[in-house]
């Protein structure tokens, strides 16, 4: 077949998969990855042989890309010790452990072959993470799955490099670890130009084919310098992507933005489905290499089995400690709430207090850190110096009291149980990355052949075990149904907005507007939102010019309001769901009107 009809019928089976598999009840995943299978029996579909950097460099970077835009950064923020656990300790021990099974099992095999193993089955995918987003589950879960997947590609891969590089030679602990810490810190820095240069240059590109042909590059401009200087390509990718959806929403249009949204969603559709139907083409040529070689199918699936087992079972006693240790500090967050409330008091009648060593509050409301005394004492210098006012030291206080009050609430109302630490297990499934890294493994390693096959057998079991229980195991739970916006806290955040809306009026900054035209908008926003067109009828040409005046007050206005949530996201005020959706209406009301004046 050629390249031309292979992309035709892909793009054709991928539709009719996303449009069948909701009315079947199964996850898209899934199916691809039966129907890849399924498509090498036919007499004309030839061998299938995917080359890794495929995926790893073509596929992997703008799917990561695109899932760490759109990646709540105030819920990272505060999962984000418990995620960096996940994506590095856990990783470590899961290599290990499974590295010593697997030597157990196949006497003679070196350790360093086994570990490499371990360190190929170990990252969750982030590609899988989409059949747990189906799931409907609450959204804390997602993003520390999702976060998880993001950052552990970077462990895994060091560990995979470090652990073949040891065959026949020794390697310290430690130069494991500068690696490691080359690798992230290389590419963090990367990434964070990369995603601050992507937001400068596009703010300036009106043009919006233009600007959102720009993004699909950014993937790459952060990948591949990474790669080049042996740091992490998949870290750097994710770090621009951070930087991108944390800034886009102040340094980009709405226009953009939506139009940036449902293009990537189409991309994703597209690279996603790919994955998994690859992954389903390649498994029947690597279960024929590995007979080819004198192999065993049945020793490939008995350590796959095991090594899968393994896994599960470190990750399951990982979750339960990880749990164990965020329900002993949830213990002490009345005490320390009630003690940052005292604090918020004592500002609001002009006290700055005194952050000293015998009150460690605030290390609560900050996740594990200890309360930033160095901070203080720096706004305690530039006030001396004349560069802070009372009133801006009181105001940076109070809205850092304010987000540490907020993150407690979030956790104690996105508290993490027992049924919420049974999806963390079931839901770390393997894909695309575990058989990726299993083909970077050099041609002349040991068991080279037994190694990718084990690698394409766990990553398909936990998919089409695991991915297709999850739905199952969410509803026995009861852990179904969330992501729905809560009114209350929607009609709080609009009062929000509300008011920031009303502050732009009586700031004093639009005199351009006539005093008449300035009421027409405080009583607009004060009752139900109507069209322009109620407030001035089309008439003569001075009706029109007035109506077009009446819409730059009004997009004037959205854009405060915008600011007032980006500073509420910021506090961690309200969850992401219901900023998500307040910005998306924010935004759908400057297109109508911007589309009314062109």
């Amino acid at each position: 077949m050629s390249l031309e009809l292979v992309a035709i019928v892909g793009v054709v089976l991928v539709v009719a998969v996303s449009v069948i598999a909701p009315r079947v009840g199964v996850a898209a995943p899934l199916l691809l990855v039966v129907l890849g299978v399924a498509v090498t029996f036919l007499p004309f579909v030839d061998r299938v042989t995917i080359p890794p950097e495929w995926i790893l460099g073509g596929i992997l970077p703008p799917l990561l890309y695109s899932t760490a835009v759109n990646t709540p950064s105030m819920e990272f923020r505060r999962d984000f010790r418990l995620i960096s656990l996940f994506s590095v300790i856990l990783v470590v021990i899961t290599s290990v452990l499974v590295g010593l099974l697997a030597c157990a099992l196949a006497p003679g095999l070196p350790l360093g072959i086994g570990i490499a193993l371990g360190a190929i089955v170990s990252p969750t995918d982030a590609v899988a993470t989409s059949v747990i987003r189906q799931a409907g589950v609450p959204r804390r879960i997602v993003t520390v799955l999702e976060g998880e997947s993001l950052l552990n590609d970077a462990s895994a891969l060091v560990l995979l490099r470090s652990a073949v590089a040891a065959i026949g030679v020794s390697i310290s602990v430690w130069e494991v670890g500068l690696d490691f810490l080359w690798a992230v810190a290389a590419a963090v820095a990367i990434g964070w130009v990369v995603g601050r240069l992507n937001l400068a240059i596009r703010a300036r590109i009106t043009q919006v084919t233009s600007n959102v042909t720009l993004s699909l590059v950014v993937p790459f401009l952060a990948y591949l310098p990474a790669e080049h200087l042996e740091a992490s390509g998949l870290v750097a990718t994710v770090t621009a992507g951070l930087v991108t959806g944390y800034g886009a929403p102040r340094r980009l249009g709405a226009e953009e933005r939506i139009a940036e949204r449902t293009v990537w969603r189409t991309v994703e559709l597209l690279l996603e489905s790919a994955v998994f139907l690859l992954v389903g083409l390649e498994a029947p040529s690597l279960a024929a290499d590995v007979v080819a070689s004198g192999g065993g199918l049945g020793l490939a699936v008995l350590v796959a089995v095991l090594a899968a087992t393994c896994a599960i079972a470190v990750r399951s006693g990982f979750v339960a400690w990880s749990l164990w240790t965020l329900a002993r500090r949830n213990r002490r967050a009345p005490e320390v709430r009630d003690r940052l409330t005292e604090l918020q008091d004592q500002i609001a009648e002009g006290k700055v207090p005194d952050f000293g060593a015998s009150d460690p509050h605030l290390a609560q409301g900050r996740g594990d850190r200890r309360p930033s005394r160095r901070k203080a004492r720096r706004l305690e210098r530039r006030a001396a110096a004349g560069t802070a006012t009372s009133e801006e030291r009181i105001g940076r206080w109070q809205q850092m009291l304010r987000k540490r009050v907020a993150d407690l609430d979030y956790l104690a109302a996105e508290k993490l149980g027992w049924r919420e630490g049974v999806m963390l297990v079931w839901a770390g499934m393997r894909g695309a990355v575990t058989i990726a890294a299993a083909q970077t493994l050099p041609s002349g390693t040991p068991h080279r052949s037994l190694l990718i096959l084990v690698a394409t057998l766990v990553a398909l079991g936990t998919l089409l075990i695991q991915g297709s229980t999850l739905g199952w195991l969410a509803t026995k739970l009861g852990l179904t149904g969330a992501g729905e916006v809560d009114p209350g806290q929607w009609e709080a955040l609009q009062a929000e907005l509300n008011r920031a809306a009303f502050d732009r009026l009586a700031s004093g900054r639009l005199e351009s507007f006539p005093p008449e035209m300035v009421e027409k908008a405080r009583e607009r926003i004060a009752r139900a939102p109507r069209s322009d067109e109620d407030d001035f009828r089309p008439g003569s040409p001075a009706v029109r010019a007035r109506m077009e005046q009446f819409r730059t007050l009004r997009l004037d206005l959205i854009a405060a309001q915008r600011d007032a949530l980006l500073d509420l996201r910021d506090l961690g005020a309200y969850p992401s769901t219901v900023l998500d959706a307040a910005l998306a209406q924010l935004d759908a009301d400057q297109i109508g009107i911007e589309l009314h004046q062109h």
